[in-house]
């Protein structure tokens, strides 16, 4: 048997990707104490995260070029994990290559559907066939082991390092604020101190099928000055007629309020659910990435 001892779970923090993805660098940064744990899918880290194999997870939830991220918004309200933070990272992109290869004799580029989304521009100039991937760091370990100089992955510097790429053009991303929100889940619950800094609540929320409920159900945020940050929706059990709002508000449900907006929240509907009560990035007010949080 081997004598390796392996770090315990409290001292790592789980996502979804290979190492090199931009998930794993947003890991690095915001929390350089843990080990970052690769999972092949964002259930497979929500479950490392339940199982306790990890002790964080760093999941992506949208991106100011290409939207929200799908897949997590679906598995957040069954995931029984408790958001405990955000982190905004600005998200670099670059293309790589086969240390053989030049911008003449790559034919195709693969990465994540996200990142072709946010590297339209780069793609149309260099005419090149998009190829979707599971991942960024994924595509380039694929590109790596091909080795054919006529393929290029969209990935991250790291990526490159990891693999034995080359950056063909960096910083190819279509827009220069082009940033990622990832959310922090664990397995417990945080109280931040109000007294400290801006708080954020993130819930999910199902409205009654009357008319106008979802505009009587917003309007106790209104009516009390509670900021909402952040609404979407989305299908629920595939029927068109049932909807599943997400929503990130300003404040903590302890403020009077958002106590108040809850409340009346809660009377036009079927299920109010808290997904987590956290502190706010700095990113909220500078209006840039904190890459040392």
């Amino acid at each position: 048997m081997s004598a390796k001892r392996h770090k315990p779970a409290a001292g790592r923090i789980a996502f979804q990707g290979q190492s090199g993805a931009n998930s794993d660098l947003a890991c690095r940064r915001a929390y350089p104490a843990l080990e970052p744990l690769p999972c092949a899918g964002f259930e497979d880290a929500f479950d490392a995260v339940r199982t306790g194999r990890a002790r964080l997870a760093m999941i992506p939830i949208e991106n100011s070029t290409a939207g929200r991220v799908a897949e997590p918004h679906q598995l957040l309200p069954h995931a029984e994990l408790h958001i405990v933070g955000e982190h905004f990272q600005r998200v670099e992109h670059h293309l790589l290559a086969p240390p053989e290869a030049t911008l003449k004799t790559i034919r195709t580029v693969q990465s994540q559907l996200q990142a072709l989304d946010q590297c339209r521009d780069t793609i149309r100039k260099l005419g090149l066939k998009r190829v979707v991937g599971a991942d960024t760091a994924g595509s380039a370990a694929e590109v790596a082991r091909a080795g054919d100089v006529t393929r290029a992955a969209i990935a991250s510097a790291l990526a490159g390092e990891i693999y034995g790429l080359k950056s063909l053009k960096k910083n190819i991303e279509d827009h220069e604020h082009n940033t990622t929100r990832f959310i922090v889940l664990s397995r417990r619950a945080v109280d931040p101190d109000r007294r400290k800094g801006r708080v954020i609540t993130t819930f999910v929320f199902r409205v009654r099928n009357v008319p106008a409920a979802l505009y009587k159900a917003l309007g106790g945020f209104a009516t009390n000055g509670v900021n909402m940050t952040k609404l979407e929706s989305y299908m629920l059990g595939g029927r068109f007629a049932a909807t599943l709002f997400y929503a990130d508000v300003e404040g903590h449900p302890r403020d009077r309020p958002l106590s108040r907006a809850l409340d009346e929240l809660r009377f036009f509907s079927h299920e109010v659910k808290v997904l987590g009560v956290y502190r706010a990035h700095p990113f909220r007010g500078a209006g840039q990435p904190d890459d040392s949080d």
